[in-house]
């Protein structure tokens, strides 16, 4: 049935549905064995929010269904002269705004269900913080440690090559980001293997995001899906409502915090948690979880886990948790799964103490037990809003990608000189004159890094109160309010545009 160089299912109406299930133990351990897989777990969420959403019937089928899934398959020559077969997918899930947007993930867990799954919740993920994309995810089916950097490359670009080939990639049609086992090195094989099949295209920086900044990448790229993490969280903390259900002040100063996944998400939220004057007490690894009820230093910790792949050994005074998930049942205030998905189910979430969980993961919570938190006063802020900094940050960078120039080249110095005069009609009326070190403060212009900060910031901030909003207006939990939102907007794209052929 599949050819080795790739075969697209264009699935309409109706759900295409294969055995393909994540069964390791790491997405088990949590869950009771009835309770639903990832790609489950969405359409369920999407069905509740679907119901309160005033949207037609037939425009609903339409949202949920998937539009096109790419298999590939392509042999990859090992140094001891063997050939392996490696498995590679990506899906489409709406196209009603382009291009559609999502990661590539190399693991050995990746299989349709997974990308699927994953490429639905991108779409109304970027409905739900503006961004005018659709949904798309990838991945290729590999351990990356097991292969050499040269076996890497060759597999990355032949997996781009299947995606030019069958239309899959490009600045205006799908373009991909970093995701788990992939980073900026693997963004720029994908760049330029684009490139060399589209000579002619001069925007060709922009069929990927998540680049390095001399290969047209943006600063802030790799911070922002944490440092999203944190303006969401602050923004929920600010809510009357939230403190009123939590206890909590409604400050992130003092607050106690516990990080499932040390990665780049899960570092840097730790880092502006405790930079802003959090306390992170616990955080959570494949082989261990580290605890200290005094806080961890985080930038310690960071090059510690870096030189030795391990909390083990980090100080005497701090407390090793051998099973690694348990770190999610220790006391705390914010509780932030940042790691895989089905962390939290119905055999531990009756342990689970913190009174808000977010969501920097992608589906960490199953539905049973996101309903059992939610009955018990938990706040749970939904990964489709939490852990949207990523998609957000990537939109600007390709907007730099598409207007060839640095955000703040052209308004810099103009901003620094309109600021400068104004300053010094204040010193002049005020018979003050500052120091140099307090007028270069003032008057500094936005760079990039500002301009991105700014941007994510308030996006975070708007999306988080429209959420409110509605859910505040329907009466529902944050993730259906969430689902709701998205929808809504996706519907208003699908109805004005006519939705030619579908009748």
């Amino acid at each position: 049935m599949h050819a080795n160089t790739g075969d697209v299912y264009r699935v309409g109406w109706k759900q295409v549905h294969l055995q393909r299930c994540l069964t390791t133990a790491a997405l088990q351990t949590a869950c009771e064995p009835h309770e639903p897989h990832f790609l489950q777990s969405v359409e369920m969420y999407y069905d509740r929010a679907a119901k309160l959403s005033n949207v037609s019937e037939g425009t609903l089928g339409h949202i949920r269904a998937v539009d096109s899934v790419l298999r590939v398959t392509f042999p990859i020559e090992l140094d001891d002269g063997r050939t392996e077969v490696i498995e590679g997918y990506r899906a489409q899930h709406s196209r009603h705004r382009l291009p559609v947007k999502g990661g590539i993930r190399y693991s050995e867990e990746v299989d349709l269900q997974e990308v699927e799954a994953l490429a639905s919740l991108m779409t109304y993920k970027c409905a739900v913080v503006d961004v005018p994309f659709g949904g798309a995810k990838g991945g290729i089916k590999i351990d990356p440690k097991r292969y050499t950097l040269d076996q890497l490359e060759r597999i990355t670009r032949r997996y781009t090559m299947e995606l030019c080939q069958k239309k899959f990639i490009g600045p205006g049609v799908d373009v991909p980001a970093p995701d788990v086992g992939t980073g900026p090195r693997e963004m720029s094989w994908i760049m330029d293997t684009y490139r060399q099949f589209n000579p002619a295209d001069i925007n060709a920086q922009g069929c990927v995001t998540g680049k390095p900044l001399a290969q047209g990448g943006v600063r802030g790229r790799t911070e922002a899906t944490g440092l999203g993490v944190y303006y969401g969280v602050r923004e929920f903390l600010s809510y009357p409502e939230v403190q009123q259900k939590t206890g909590l002040s409604g400050k992130i100063k003092d607050a106690t915090v516990i990080i499932q996944g040390f990665g780049n998400v899960g570092y840097f939220a730790a880092k502006f948690f405790e930079t802003n004057g959090a306390k992170v007490i616990g955080i959570g690894e494949r082989d261990c979880s580290i605890y200290s009820r005094d806080g961890l230093d985080i930038e310690s910790l960071y090059k510690h886990h870096r030189e030795t792949g391990s909390f083990r050994n980090f100080s005497d005074k701090v407390e090793i948790i051998d099973t690694p998930i348990q770190v999610l049942e220790r006391e705390c205030d914010i509780l932030i799964p940042a790691a895989l998905e089905r962390q939290i189910g119905l055999r531990n979430v009756n342990n689970i103490k913190a009174k808000i969980v977010g969501e920097a993961a992608n589906g960490p919570i199953t539905p049973g037990a996101h309903e059992a938190l939610e009955k018990r006063g938990v706040v749970v802020i939904p990964d489709m809003l939490l852990n949207a900094g990523g998609v957000t940050v990537s939109y600007f960078e390709w907007l730099k990608n598409l207007s060839h120039v640095r955000f703040g080249r052209m308004n810099k110095k103009w901003d620094e000189s309109v600021r400068a005069k104004l300053l010094t009609v204040v010193e002049e009326n005020a018979g003050r004159i500052l120091t140099e070190a307090e007028r270069k403060q003032i008057v500094h212009g936005a760079e990039e890094a500002d301009l991105i900060y700014s941007g994510l910031e308030d996006t975070m901030i708007s999306s988080c109160e429209e959420t409110r909003q509605t859910a505040n207006l329907k009466n529902v939990d944050y993730r259906t309010a969430a689902f709701i939102n998205a929808i809504q907007k996706i519907a208003t794209v699908y109805e004005g545009s006519g939705m030619i052929f579908m009748t």
